[in-house]
């Protein structure tokens, strides 16, 4: 038997093993005659991508360039983004775009007076290298 491992329908500890599911270890409950397997722990993505995910969303990146940009599934962000219950603000007089650069191709750029003319910008980091956000209005 099984002590540490409950039964999901009656909650008894007596479990004892019934073989392998799709490489998963299967149970049954003694007390109910219930069939079940343990629970995926499952991958959980650091809370460092989660707050970078959401803040370039609030920025005004769509999802897939999100997913693009950092590797992690645009149904995440988007998951994440209707459980923290966020908004970005509606503009449709500008647009983002963005440049991912190292360290010396951010100095390099920033020497460049003409590159910080516009709407504005937000310069953040994004592992080793650094994600410059520009806003530019819509040239009608």
């Amino acid at each position: 038997m099984d002590k540490d491992i409950k039964c999901p329908r009656c909650e008894a500890y007596h479990v004892i093993k019934s073989g392998v599911l799709k490489g998963r270890q299967r149970f049954k409950c003694k007390a109910c005659a219930y069939f079940f397997t343990v629970n995926k722990i499952g991958k959980r993505i650091d809370n460092y991508y989660v707050t970078k995910a959401l803040q370039l969303y609030i920025e005004g990146l769509s999802y897939r360039e999100i997913e693009r940009l950092l590797g992690i599934s645009h149904v995440s962000v988007l998951n994440w983004v209707k459980q923290y219950g966020l908004n970005r603000p509606e503009n449709s007089q500008y647009h983002p775009t963005y440049k991912i650069l190292n360290h010396q191709e951010l100095v390099e750029y920033m020497k460049d007076k003409e590159n910080l003319k516009g709407a504005g910008s937000v310069i953040t980091e994004l592992g080793d290298k650094f994600m410059m956000i520009k806003w530019e209005r819509f040239r009608s």
